[in-house]
């Protein structure tokens, strides 16, 4: 097993990094999220055609490989078309707000330990900040204003209604994701990711903390506006959402920033749930699994297992309602976030001031003060039964005891003819009753 560098460790690390190698960094980085976006295109068309039984993209180059690509292309070669309402400068901007800050959110994603590039010595990681969680949560926050800002310079109102929708859904699920987050700092002691992925050498923190990673992983799928939460866009209700009105190379930005923000949140979990770039077990046991070029593999495995949750979702469940939605988040995930965000507190609290057996005897006394107390509470008289049948309270309904008031019977009018210059008889018509 490999030893655990101290906190900061990586920090001074790459602060030693020449330019050269900073820049060999950043290119690899958006390359590799290039790539990664066009095989994600290819990869989900394909998982999804064969859970419905059907090819998927294969014509392309072997198994359909190059079919993304030439999706690409088309988009490039497309006419760039801007409705003559929208605000010009905003128009072109939005898309540009929602791409860059997905792939800045990778700069503080570690992706291995220290590794021998070109005979330096560095970390495969192109920065690490005492903040590096922030970062992240910056970014994906920041994301959403080119969304917003393309729904409302578009000039037409069913891209400013999935503008707007957007805007109320990260709001919801940027809090649950934050709260899911406070438990790994607390356990790890840093905003760090680096130090974060060295805290859990002892163990993953999805065994510690499973309540956090459930949230996290709910809270992701809302963030990334993907099924079955993909309000923002939502096709067969809106026409397409906030990119409505986009074309061209402006629509293929939108289009990478979904997939990117999908990758990125994938990277995300990896590093604060599955320990990053360690290896899992047994391959753990093995201690040169966490050395040298390994870990690469292994935290790419782990991405990949959360790209394809991403895309069995898409296959399977179908869309919410918005009601649906917001209560989901508001109700359900923010609440359970803050309950056990206090447990895992108390808990670290208690194990600073007590020793195992003082923690039993508290948790033991809870207990039974809990159990006592639902005992002894008394009986609530049954709801007397509403002859009525139920009425659902979060779609609206029309009452169900409403009356319709029986159509008037119309009384017809007398036809009289008259010859006409041929000798053919002509109706004078038939009116309703009242008419003079």
């Amino acid at each position: 097993m490999s030893p655990v560098p101290p906190p900061g460790y990586y920090q001074t690390l790459i602060a030693d990094d020449p330019f050269w190698l900073t820049l060999i960094k950043v290119v690899v980085i958006f390359a590799g999220l290039m790539v990664m976006t066009l095989f994600m295109i290819w990869f989900e068309r394909r998982v999804v055609g064969r859970m419905q039984q059907r090819p998927g993209p294969n014509w392309n180059g072997p198994f359909g490989l190059l079919q993304s690509l030439a999706d690409g292309l088309k988009l490039a070669f497309k006419e760039d078309i801007r409705p003559v309402l929208a605000d010009k400068a905003v128009f072109f901007i939005a898309p540009v707000l929602s791409v860059v800050p997905a792939f800045v959110a990778w700069s503080v994603i570690p992706l291995g330990p220290e590794v021998s590039i070109f005979g330096e010595r560095t970390a495969l990681q192109l920065t690490d900040l005492p903040v590096g969680v922030l970062v992240v949560l910056a970014c994906s926050s920041i994301g959403v204003y080119g969304i917003v800002l393309a729904g409302w310079a578009s000039g037409s109102p069913y891209p400013l209604l999935g503008s707007l929708r957007s805007a109320a859904q990260v709001i919801s699920y940027e809090l649950a994701l934050g709260l899911s987050i406070i438990a790994v700092v607390l356990y790890s002691g840093s905003l760090s990711t680096a130090d974060i992925v060295s805290a859990q050498e002892g163990g993953w923190y999805v065994w510690l903390l499973p309540v956090s990673f459930l949230i996290f992983a709910v809270s992701m799928v809302g963030e990334t506006n993907r099924a079955p939460f993909d309000l923002p866009e939502a096709e067969s209700e809106l026409v397409g959402g906030f990119h409505t009105e986009y074309s061209s190379l402006k629509f293929a930005l939108f289009f990478l920033a979904e997939y990117v923000n999908m990758v990125t949140l994938s990277a995300v979990a990896t590093t604060l749930f599955l320990g990053g770039w360690r290896a899992p077990w047994p391959l753990s046991l093995w201690a040169g699994a966490n050395e040298g070029w390994f870990p690469l593999i292994w935290f790419l495995g782990k991405t990949m297992v959360f790209l394809f949750v991403y895309v069995w979702l898409r296959g399977t469940l179908p869309r919410q309602r918005y009601d649906q939605f917001m209560r989901l988040g508001w109700k359900l995930l923010i609440p359970v976030s803050l309950v056990w965000l206090m447990l895992v507190a108390t808990l670290r609290v208690l194990r600073a001031e007590l020793t195992t057996g003082q923690i039993l005897i508290v948790g033991g006394v809870a207990l039974v003060l809990l159990v006592g107390a639902a005992l002894l509470l008394p009986d609530q008289p049954a709801p007397e039964e509403d002859p009525e049948p139920p009425v659902a309270a979060d779609y609206p309904v029309p009452p169900l005891d409403l009356t319709v008031p029986p159509t008037p019977k119309r009384r017809r009018r007398a036809v009289t003819t008259s010859p006409d210059k041929d000798g053919e008889t002509v109706g004078a018509g038939a009116s309703r009753e009242g008419d003079s």
